[in-house]
């Protein structure tokens, strides 16, 4: 398996979705956007797979069709995300010095070099959230966190640019707080981060539905 191919493939349908040119209720049919998009039908396979995994597709008898993220289940998610991963940074105070070093050594990597081409810049985020639902010691928490994540995932730094450098500052100032053992600030400042993603996936949100009703 190709896997860059298939991250290409990906990175160009949700982009397809989010401009309208694909639309709720039109079909994800391998072959036809393998043409669209000069690939072979593997890699399409894999992202529409991942796709599907991520809410943005729907299985409806044997085919599989597209749906959008609506605000108001954006505002949903982020209402959850802000309310529980501001407890988990509250309460992770007690988090590793490892991890805590770890982390902060990849944010700053991350910072000086960029996201590049690879996935480093999901990954970390993934960590540093999930570490700290973790250090906060109820792992119902952690699944819910992980199940509302996945549903805004495709919004990254290739969807949201802006959010990338203010994006590991919040993650660095976080990560400084908890090792301040600052439970407080870190719930404040978490729960901060959480909230300008959010506007930031609505404002593309937004001008993605103007885009397409021209």
């Amino acid at each position: 398996m190709n896997k860059p191919l298939a991250k290409q493939a990906y990175g160009k349908i949700i982009e397809m979705i989010l401009a309208g040119a694909l639309k709720p209720g039109d079909l994800l049919q391998e072959a036809k956007l393998g043409d669209e998009l000069a690939m072979s039908r593997t890699p399409v396979r894999e992202a529409i797979k991942r796709i599907e995994a991520e809410g943005l597709a729907i299985q409806e008898g044997r085919f599989l069709k597209v749906r959008t993220l609506t605000i108001p289940e954006v505002e949903e998610i982020f209402f959850m995300r802000q309310q529980l991963e501001s407890y988990c940074a509250r309460h992770a105070t007690g988090i590793s010095a490892d991890i805590l070093d770890d982390l902060e050594s990849r944010v700053l990597t991350l910072q000086k070099d960029g996201p590049g081409e690879e996935d480093e810049q999901r990954s970390i985020d993934d960590d540093l959230h999930y570490a700290l639902a973790r250090a906060a010691g109820n792992q119902m928490m952690v699944r819910t966190i992980g199940d509302l994540r996945r549903r805004t995932c495709m919004f990254d730094h290739t969807q949201v640019p802006a959010r990338f450098t203010v994006s590991c500052q919040e993650h660095f100032d976080i990560l400084q707080a908890l090792r301040a053992g600052n439970g407080e600030r870190a719930g404040m400042l978490m729960g901060e981060h959480i909230g300008h993603a959010r506007d930031a996936i609505l404002e593309r949100l937004s001008a993605s539905a103007q885009r397409s009703s021209r």
